[in-house]
């Protein structure tokens, strides 16, 4: 169902829908070969429905249990207080190690553990269907008022469960090997990094298949003992399979979060004080940090950047500009094709100091370009102002004297703007802020009451990690 209220909500761009298409005609395909057809409306979810149950009667609806944002999760309910008073039944299936109705976290992975470990569901190879619906067809963003955008030299990643078996095959083929060291620089996590991540947003391949063939190469290649990087970076792989399902727990538990702090003591923190015209410049990836910036453009043409990268721009958002999160949580909502709620606000809520339980990272935007793009290789190709500007200088252009400005080609306000704010001031300021505020004795009991309810139980360090 293609409903206009998800579609023009401010987390959905063009982006996801032509993602969706592309892996809606592929499933269009696969149906088709086994005797099935797939049939799309446009509407109301409820209306819809009702409409269809009209035309051909049914007594169960099948879904995947979602953990989405507050408008879906409104709309679930509407479609099971329908289902309710018209004797029809609905059924969830479970696509992810997210539990229902979670009293504590205590088993939790456990559970996890041995959902990942059941038997995957085989492909029917016929399926019976019932002629006569009409069906709307694809429906192409330009439908719904959502501009496509500008065809990016990276192109973005196509929708389809053949391109995520694809994607899965050449990870653990080969671009897993040194997944564990490269995957913090953007200059190389494109290529170590798994992909797989728009996949298992929209449900083009299970992670119970990822984790079970996860686990499959790393038995072979226990068995080859080879001193090769590959066991390092698949446990680590495996270990982030896990924190998929862990941060989704989180707004599954609690779906506030999507809109307020986590930990409430920190309410009023940030709220009055946003500078539209810092937030306009860190959309646009004109911050004047070279490495922000070339991380943002990347992120708006191919809808997608390395877990580092993300968390600077959020915290260079969160601290040194000092803006209440839910806004440029919308934002990048948009720009990430891999698009989940429940991973989305989690993150954001840590990134930005909001939880209590995690530690406070204020990535130093200048620093991470020493230790992940020290010769602005990736800076460069996002940020071609600076194209010219020698490797030394490449993190803090503005200090450039002007002779070299000139002789580079980038001049600093004329070419390539001066950093928004100054780093040092900004990083003392936040840090002090967000320590104050910390220290509190309503943040630290809040922090309790956040930790019991959301916290990993997976060891000491979980107080950390969250």
């Amino acid at each position: 169902i293609y409903e206009p209220e998800v579609i023009g909500a401010d987390d959905f761009d063009a982006r996801h829908l032509a993602f969706i298409n592309a892996s809606l005609r592929e499933l269009e395909a696969a149906l088709a070969e086994r005797g099935g057809r797939l049939i799309t409306r446009v509407g109301e979810a409820v209306e819809v429905i009702a409409t269809l149950h009209d035309e051909i009667g049914f007594e169960a609806i099948h879904a995947h249990q979602e953990t989405g944002n507050g408008m879906t999760y409104a709309r679930d309910l509407r479609v099971a207080d329908w289902a309710r008073r018209s004797g029809v039944e609905v059924i969830e299936h479970r696509q992810h190690g997210v539990t229902r109705r979670l009293a504590d976290r205590d088993g939790w992975a456990r559970d996890w553990q041995a959902l990942m470990s059941a038997p995957q569901v085989a492909t029917p190879e016929t399926i019976e269907t019932v002629a006569g619906p009409a069906s709307d067809g694809i429906e192409v963003p330009e439908s719904f008022g959502l501009e496509a955008g500008d065809a990016s030299h990276v192109p973005m990643q196509q929708g389809g469960e053949a391109r995520a078996a694809e994607v899965l095959r050449s990870f653990l083929a080969a671009r897993g090997e040194h997944y564990r060291s490269d995957l913090s620089s953007p200059v190389s996590a494109g290529e170590a990094c798994s992909r797989l991540s728009p996949y298992l947003a929209y449900g083009n391949i299970s992670l119970r298949r990822v984790y079970q063939r996860t686990e499959h190469r790393l038995l072979a290649i226990r068995r080859e003992r080879r001193g090769s990087p590959w066991l390092k970076s698949l446990q680590a792989f495996g270990g982030r399979l896990r924190w998929h399902c862990h941060f989704m727990q989180k707004l599954e538990d609690e779906p506030a979060i999507e809109y307020r702090n986590m930990n409430r003591a920190f309410d009023g923190l940030r709220e009055d004080e946003f500078n539209e015209t810092w937030f306009q410049a860190w959309q646009e990836g004109l911050t004047g940090y070279p490495l922000v910036d070339a991380c943002m453009r990347a992120l708006r043409a191919t809808g997608w950047i390395n877990f580092r990268m993300r968390a600077m721009l959020v915290s260079f958002a969160s601290y040194h500009l000092w803006l209440h999160w839910p806004r440029p949580a919308a934002f990048l909502a948009r720009q990430f094709l891999d698009y989940e709620p429940g991973i989305h606000y989690s993150q954001f809520q840590m990134q930005s100091g909001t939880t209590g339980i995690n530690a406070v990272r204020i990535y130093s935007p200048i620093k991470q370009v020493l230790d992940q793009d020290p010769d602005g290789v990736f800076i460069r190709e996002w940020v071609p102002e600076l194209a010219g500007v020698p490797a030394e200088h490449i993190a803090q252009p503005h200090l450039m004297p002007a002779l070299l400005q000139e002789s580079a080609g980038c001049v600093i306000g004329r070419d390539y703007p001066a950093p928004i704010v100054d780093h040092a001031t900004a990083y003392n300021a936040a840090r002090q802020r967000i320590f104050r505020a910390r220290g509190s004795f309503e943040a630290r009991t809040e922090s309790r009451r956040v930790f019991v309810k959301h916290g990993s139980r997976r060891g000491a360090r979980s107080r950390m990690r969250g």
